[in-house]
């Protein structure tokens, strides 16, 4: 077990770790990009990346407080889908109803890793192929699927 202090820094090791493997990737817009804070442009619509110490989580988020507009957000994904699980050549696991780790409720779309350990340095040759290439593919999912929500901004 680590103390809470490694834990914070194996932590930010691995996203910081992360961040340098994708800094040289540009966006499929051609431009550069935060990957670790990426920035979709709606509201409450999030792509999120997690681990911790028994899996790992890339997914698309939304967070809307008003679950009827959460909804109409995830059924205008549902619309996407196809474009969604060409872009990233797989099927993603798609949850209208979760609550995120603070007890908010939201719809998620996501894939896992399972098992993987954030803090075993061991385990980050898996994880880092695990989230790169996807957050790659929801890039290029999102600069063109983007424009299906311009009537929800």
């Amino acid at each position: 077990m680590y103390s809470k202090t490694e834990a914070t820094q194996l932590r930010q090791a691995f996203w910081t770790t992360l961040g340098q493997y994708m800094q040289p990737v540009p966006s499929a817009d051609g431009g550069p990009v935060n990957w670790m804070n990426y920035k979709t442009g709606l509201k409450h619509v999030y792509f999120r990346l997690h681990a911790d110490n028994r899996h790992a989580t890339i997914g698309i988020e939304l967070t809307h407080p008003d679950e009827g507009l959460r909804e109409l957000f995830f059924e205008q994904f549902r619309e996407l889908r196809v474009m969604l699980e060409e872009a990233t050549g797989e099927t993603w696991t798609w949850e209208p109803a979760a609550v995120n780790e603070s007890g908010q409720p939201l719809a998620r779309i996501y894939q896992e890793l399972r098992p993987a350990n954030l803090f075993s340095r061991d385990d980050w040759p898996r994880l880092i192929p695990f989230f790169k290439p996807r957050l790659v593919a929801l890039d290029e999912f999102w600069s063109t699927g983007q424009y299906a929500f311009d009537e929800l901004r």
